[in-house]
């Protein structure tokens, strides 16, 4: 089931950094560019997400068998609170990807979290009717959490955004992001980062040259699989 929201591509390229690498790239791109508007003092803010996927893992399975056009499903909040929560759809065409998303309150969050989809019956949003479809009809679930912070900077030339993804951490066999004994541990080694640069047509030059992408080896780097494998690695996700 598709919806009919008109999708906006873009460019994704994902790189692993290292601490080194993350200091000077950032140290230029604080010259350059713009912070993100939601960021706090230090130029961040908190990413947690619940990703969902079918009684056939396809998400996590297409991911890892390299599929080009695939999608995914997640609900995601900021800043540990529930004033804002939107579940999305990330949809990757070949080297393109493109967002669909509806904000949801928090009783719609509470509700698809013990699986109950009958709050989505009478949704008129397409995406939402497509989620109730899926978790009807394909078993569509919460699996797992995916926490982290991030960095971000933005540029109106290009509609470029860079933003570094750090202390990525996942929730091990909760998926309640409110639950009050939730653990979280970390799922990549530190300290790595994921640099993530997304852009329409273009990297203006002065912003590539900061970047200086050629010294960087490109990675899949999906936080939704590598925390699915931490936890399956560590014996905490029944297969």
């Amino acid at each position: 089931m598709q919806s009919k929201t008109k999708l906006k591509f873009r460019h994704e390229l994902k790189y692993y950094v290292n601490y080194h690498q993350y200091y000077l790239i950032r140290q230029r791109l604080r010259f350059l560019l713009k912070l993100d508007a939601h960021a706090n003092d230090r130029g961040e803010y908190h990413i947690r997400s619940i990703y969902f996927d079918d009684i056939e893992n396809k998400a996590l399975q297409e991911k890892q068998d390299g599929i080009e056009n695939r999608h995914k499903y997640r609900i995601r909040m900021y800043n540990k609170n529930d004033k804002i929560i939107h579940f999305e759809k990330k949809i990757k065409r070949n080297t393109f990807i493109a967002k669909e998303k509806v904000s949801i309150p928090r009783k719609t969050l509470d509700k698809l979290l013990v699986n109950d989809y009958t709050i989505l019956e009478n949704e008129q949003t397409p995406l939402l009717q497509e989620v109730h479809y899926e978790m009807k009809n394909r078993m569509l679930r919460p699996k797992v959490i995916v926490d982290y912070v991030r960095e971000a900077y933005v540029a109106d030339t290009g509609n470029v955004r860079i933003t570094f993804d750090k202390n990525l951490r996942t929730g091990l066999n909760k998926i309640n992001p409110f639950d009050p004994s939730l653990y979280l541990v970390q799922a990549l080694d530190d300290p790595f980062y994921i640099l993530e640069v997304k852009y329409d047509e273009y990297i203006p030059n002065y912003i590539r040259e900061a970047l200086q992408l050629n010294g960087l080896q490109r990675q899949a780097a999906s936080k939704y699989t590598i925390c699915r494998k931490f936890i399956k690695e560590n014996s905490w996700e029944d297969q």
